[in-house]
């Protein structure tokens, strides 16, 4: 079993994922990245009528919000399994805005994409507990940014946690 995920450090990332990182409460992102599941479950139940709402002209759907969580969590998962076993190979960035329209999430049950985030984010779980601290303090280059592997178990928890947010705020759900 591997070690607390601790809060990653100034340099340990980008600016841009800083503020994930800092809507991310407590000590262990490993607790905030399980403790995110029951919400995000809860979203099954929603109607499929209200998952297809979306709050402006342009906006996503709650379908294509937990689709993009999910699409997001894989690419953070597999940043971190390469930096972790010394790749060093650059990692490009992903344009979510193009992502999202080809995941064609909206014809999809709302309980099938919350299905899919959650086995998503068992895999992400696993991963971050069988590191140790070595290879959670590793670094690689993603999106033209250094990175350390535990910034993106932070990265991952903020993420959701700013999309959750938004299905609160902007669409009465969450």
């Amino acid at each position: 079993m591997g070690v607390a995920v601790t809060r990653p450090r100034e340099g340990e990332h980008g600016e841009d994922t800083g503020r994930y990182i800092a809507r991310v409460p407590g000590d262990d992102a490993l607790a905030v990245l399980e403790a995110q599941r029951a919400e995000v479950r809860a979203l099954a139940a929603l109607p499929e009528a209200r998952a297809l709402f979306r709050y402006a002209p342009g906006k996503w759907s709650v379908k294509e919000i937990v689709g993009h969580l999910a699409d997001a969590e894989r690419v953070y998962g597999y940043r971190a399994l390469r930096f972790a076993r010394h790749d060093a190979t650059a990692l490009p960035g992903f344009d979510e805005d193009a992502w999202v329209p080809a995941g064609n999430f909206d014809r999809r049950p709302l309980a099938d994409l919350v299905a899919e985030w959650d086995t998503v984010r068992a895999a992400t779980l696993s991963l971050f507990r069988g590191l140790h601290d070595d290879a959670l303090l590793r670094r690689g280059v993603a999106n033209d940014h250094t990175i350390s592997v535990r910034a993106l178990a932070w990265i991952a928890a903020g993420h959701t946690l700013h999309h959750l947010a938004v299905l609160r705020e902007r669409y009465g759900v969450a």
